[in-house]
This record gives structure tokens, C-alpha cells and sequence, in this order.
């Protein structure tokens, strides 16, 4: 039986495009061809912030993102960015009794922003506010202590196998795969997706899944 659902961040609740565009803009290039770098570095296995060192090399990427918070452009979330199947998702997990975490590698003005759409969820946290990021043991730990759930009884939900599935069926979490964003697309019919417990395409298969 399943106690608690734990729901990465970017692409499996939000959407990107903002974040990336917004650095586009900052650092004057196209939007498509920034996109199209992040999809490359992603394809070699390669973090997705190498691409703004592709445009900008020898970029600090902390200190370009507090001159932007300076300068008005920093991080924004809304209600556009979710995708339309999180808030019902949440809400139905919750009914159930079933607790609802959110826990991703986002800045800790990310978490600041989340919290402020009040999702239906029990706890946010990010990888910014906690110090440590996946894929990284000591994030799982955390997600674990903040499930308040034994870890088998705990299902995290991610759209990258090697960053999401992979390490939480380590710290033996559940998992589940979301096949969605490019990474959910590019990773879909990896091995590190395939051993996932469940491989999905969108939340709203989740309750059907889950609750019992």
C-alpha cells in the first residue's frame, strides 16, 4: 500500500519554457538555439546548465542569477506554468489519504515561488533550500524523512530516469516514470526508465495506480 507520493519539479509539475526563454533573453540569444543546446548537452548525459556555459563560457552561473534577481528578470512561477493535470492530481492523492510531497533540484527561490500557488501538497522542498541535489543519496534521505512514510511505502514521481528513478529505487523508494518534457521523451525507453515500477504519460494515471 502505498502512503505517500513524492513529485519532482521541472516537467513533471511545471514547464520549463519560461525559465530557459527567460535565459535566452538574459544572455542575448535566441531562445530556439538555446533550447536546442540543452538538448544536446542532455543527450551526451551532461547537465543541463552546461549549455549556458556553451553560450557564455566561464559563466558564474550564482552570481548571473542574482544580477538578474537585481535587475527584475529573476525566477517567476504562476498558475501557467503547471500543467493542467497537477492541481486535480494533488487534490485526489490528498483525498485519499495519501500524503503529497513536492521535492525537485530547484533554487530555494523556486520553493519560495511553489509554496505561494498553494498546491495541495503537504510539504515542498528543493535541492537550493536543502543543500544537496539529486542524484545525490542525501537528497533521498531527505525526500524519505519528509514522506514521513518507509521508503517502500513511498513512490517518487519523476520525468528523468537517471536523476529521479534510478536513484530513488536505490534508496528503495518506488518510482515512477513520466514521460514527459524532453527528458521524459528522450529517457522513455531507456533501461533506467524501463526498471521503474510504473512508467506513466501523464499524473492522471496516478490515482487509478496508487489508491487502493
Amino acid at each position: 500500500m502505498i502512503e505517500a507520493v513524492v513529485f519532482d519539479v521541472g516537467e513533471t509539475l511545471i514547464k520549463d519554457d519560461r525559465g530557459w526563454g527567460s535565459w535566452a533573453d538574459w544572455l542575448g540569444v535566441p531562445r530556439h538555439t538555446l533550447s536546442a543546446l540543452i538538448g544536446a548537452v542532455v543527450a551526451q548525459g551532461r547537465n543541463d546548465a552546461d549549455a549556458l556555459r556553451l553560450v557564455r563560457p566561464g559563466i558564474d552561473i550564482g552570481a548571473e542569477s542574482r544580477a538578474r534577481e537585481a535587475a527584475g528578470c529573476g525566477e517567476q512561477l504562476d498558475e501557467t506554468d503547471l500543467y493542467p493535470d497537477v492541481r486535480p492530481v494533488l487534490q485526489a492523492l490528498r483525498a485519499a489519504g495519501l500524503r503529497v510531497v513536492i521535492a525537485g533540484n530547484q533554487t530555494a527561490r523556486a520553493g519560495e515561488l511553489l509554496r505561494a500557488l498553494a498546491l495541495p501538497a503537504d510539504a515542498v522542498a528543493t535541492s537550493g533550500e536543502w543543500g544537496v541535489a539529486k542524484p545525490n543519496a542525501e537528497f533521498f534521505t531527505r525526500v524519505i524523512e519528509l514522506a514521513q512514510a518507509a521508503p517502500e511505502r513511498t513512490v517518487y514521481v519523476g520525468d528523468r530516469p537517471s536523476n529521479d528513478c534510478t536513484p530513488a529505487a536505490a534508496a528503495g523508494l518506488r518510482t515512477a516514470h513520466l514521460r514527459r518534457g524532453p527528458l521524459g521523451h528522450l529517457w522513455a525507453d531507456s533501461r533506467e526508465a524501463a526498471a521503474a515500477d510504473w512508467r506513466i504519460d501523464s499524473l492522471l494515471e496516478l490515482p487509478g495506480l496508487l489508491i487502493r
